[in-house]
């Protein structure tokens, strides 16, 4: 009998997404047409955000972030040690400089405490990560960034869904953008895609010029106006559109996320169930003013007391069906920028990269893979 496999993430498409893509075919527009624009409407709505920006994946949404806010040599930008790359790479993007503060132990999101220790009179933005779902303190951070004339920008790759206070992650309330990722292991997918939500119309003028070449078509900003044909380039633009394939798929998603996320919501409640009681495992809290989307479930494992190591837990629960993965290896150590800016300490970055794993997490789970996860997990672990 062959082996169940599991994966730390997939995405969840059914008939109903595979007949929007397919009314997409059959119509005259395939890459940036009326869908891209629905899926923008729809991401207002469901956020409440003023303007979105649809684009090709999650680390061009914060390359142009860079870009429309002119970070540049020279600037500094702070975000965290415990994300992927891209939260820091879109900065040297820029030829900017990356500040790294480390996280709080227990939600293993940015200390704001540190944000406020790493500024100097350098520094131009803060990149918080709302790391697995679950949204940072952005109050607390957007006062730090008012008090100090920065600029914030949330980084919602793994929290589409998440709530803060009551209000949506994507409401910029506490921010000047917010971006998302819709790859396949989000909570919502889009094949490959991104977004970013503002309440700035100056900001979100520039977003739309920026992810097409730089190109502008509104008469009203031209210099000049030779006919209808006519357009300008005001500025170094990207190609980093949507297309209407991948925004199609993407409306039909985004009506099933708040069940997505319940599902989620509910999968991580049987985890911490099973794994509560035993003193081999541990996980990071939740606050009380955050409702997780829980894009990633990450067991933390007692070192002190398993005498199995990592190494060996991973390949034996590979062996065993459980293809998991580790999220992150702080980004302050990798080679680059190690090379970069020297040996950054950031110990509770560095302690709990050394004691993480994510589990299987996605809405097809039922109780009986949930159970067979955990039993496998338990028996691996010693």
């Amino acid at each position: 009998m062959n082996m169940k496999q599991y994966s730390y993430g997939k995405q969840s498409i059914t008939l109903s997404d595979i007949w929007e893509v397919v009314k997409v075919l059959k119509s005259p527009y395939l890459t940036q047409g009326p869908k891209v624009q629905e899926f923008e409407k729809e991401l207002c709505e469901y956020t409440g955000a003023k303007y979105a920006v649809a684009v090709s994946n999650g680390t061009a949404a914060l390359h142009l972030c860079m870009l429309a806010l002119g970070i540049t040599n020279g600037d500094e930008v702070i975000t965290s040690p415990i994300t992927f790359l891209a939260s820091a790479n879109c900065v040297r993007y820029v030829g900017a400089d990356v500040k790294f503060a480390d996280i709080e132990a227990e939600t293993a999101l940015i200390d704001a405490e540190l944000i406020q220790e790493n500024i100097t009179s350098q520094t131009k933005c803060i990149i918080p990560v709302h790391f697995a779902g679950q949204s940072c303190d952005m109050e607390k951070i957007y006062k730090i960034a008012q008090r100090n004339n920065l600029f914030v920008i949330e980084d919602a790759a793994h929290a589409i869904g998440s709530e803060y206070k009551g209000n949506k992650v994507g409401s910029c309330k506490y921010s000047d953008m917010t971006i998302f990722s819709f790859h396949p292991v989000k909570t919502l997918t889009t094949g490959e895609g991104g977004a970013i939500t503002t309440n700035n119309k100056e900001l979100y003028e520039k977003l739309l010029s920026l992810r097409s070449h730089g190109v502008v078509r509104d008469t009203s900003l031209m210099k000049e106006n030779h006919g209808v044909w006519y357009h300008e380039m005001h500025e170094l633009g990207f190609n980093y559109r949507l297309t209407d394939l991948q925004a199609a798929l993407g409306i039909s998603q985004l009506k099933k996320l708040d069940n997505f996320v319940e599902k989620r919501r509910k999968i991580v409640s049987i985890y911490l169930e099973e794994f509560g009681m035993d003193e081999r495992f541990s996980f990071l809290a939740e606050k009380n003013y955050s409702k997780a989307a829980f894009h990633l479930f990450p067991l933390l494992i007692n070192f002190d007391i398993v005498k199995t190591d990592k190494q060996e837990i991973f390949t034996e629960l590979k062996n065993r069906g459980l293809h998991l993965q580790v999220h992150y290896i702080p980004v302050n150590t990798q080679p680059y920028y190690k090379n970069l800016y020297g040996n950054i300490i950031c110990e509770n970055a560095l302690n709990y990269y050394q004691r993480t794993i994510s589990l299987p997490l996605y809405p097809q789970l039922n109780k009986s893979d949930i159970k067979d996860i955990v039993k496998i997990i338990k028996k691996v672990v010693k």
